[in-house]
């Protein structure tokens, strides 16, 4: 699907892609939930094995993947946050403020500096760093999962620069990937402020909703930005797949050991990363 009217661009705009026909609701929906069982199995929302599956089966161009994933993340992440506040005592999470606006300095940034270079990249480009970015979101799968986190216990003067710093960089990456950046932060926040991981869990998902938005604002600004306009419907169905399917991973959360589940899910992401890293 295509459209002629005027956008509002600073660069050449790129071909507007919409849902295929052969594409049915029940496959629309389907792999929508498919990306959420795995996501909820491991406690998060899966959008990083959404990504691949937008360019591979559905056919996206990178960006318009990009951009309808960030929307598809957007929305569960608001699904997810009262049940997992629900989880964790409201007032224990505000009483943490300080570690989620310590990352939300640098991710603000960083989200609206992924989304201005991804919007500028050449497409060979965008892909082969959308590889990059599936590798790195592997080594932190397995990391978070496989290894007992312990804490850098640094001085004020040096956790506070560090945590600007970490979250520039995932609000970069969840910008470019169009990802809630959870499979980063939760780490991180164990890492550097000594959280537990339940209460890293929550806080992450404050952090990536204002950042994810802030991408959101950035990208809206790109005549690619078209493409969701274009795919409300196919958005919605993916979505609403995913959200069902991460109630349903939920559930799973624990049926498979992780010394099995781990590996599988690294290992689709390596594969798919091969695959984008070839793509043209």
């Amino acid at each position: 699907m295509r459209t002629n009217r005027p956008l509002r661009s600073h660069r050449p705009l790129r071909p507007l892609q919409s849902l295929r026909p052969a594409h049915s609701v029940p496959v629309v929906f389907g792999a929508g939930a498919a990306i959420g069982v795995l996501g909820g199995m491991i406690g998060l929302g899966g959008a990083e094995f959404r990504l691949p599956l937008l360019i591979g089966l559905f056919g996206f161009a990178a960006l318009s993947a990009v951009i309808l994933n960030k929307a598809m993340s957007l929305v569960v992440v608001l699904v997810a946050l009262p049940a997992r506040l629900a989880a964790v005592p409201a007032a224990e999470v505000a009483a943490r403020w300080p570690v989620a606006v310590n990352l939300l300095a640098g991710s603000l940034l960083g989200a609206w500096a992924g989304a201005s270079w991804a919007v500028r990249m050449r497409s060979a480009t965008l892909y082969k760093v959308l590889a990059a970015l599936m590798v790195l979101m592997a080594g932190a799968l397995v990391v978070t999962h496989t290894t007992a986190l312990g804490t850098l216990a640094l001085p004020l003067w040096a956790q506070v620069p560090a945590g600007v710093a970490a979250g520039f960089g995932i609000g970069v990456v969840a910008a470019i990937m169009g990802v809630a950046g959870g499979e980063l932060l939760i780490p991180t926040i164990v890492l550097l402020f000594g959280e537990d991981i339940k209460t890293a869990g929550s806080l992450s998902l404050l952090v990536s909703l204002p950042t994810m938005l802030v991408a959101f604002a950035r990208y809206s600004r790109d005549g690619s930005f078209a493409a969701l306009g274009a795919n409300l419907r196919f958005t919605a169905i993916t979505a609403s797949g995913s959200i069902v399917g991460a109630l349903l991973g939920g559930l799973l959360l624990g049926v498979f050991p992780d010394t099995v589940l781990i590996p599988a899910l690294a290992a689709v992401l390596l594969v798919s990363a091969a695959k984008l890293a070839r793509h043209d």
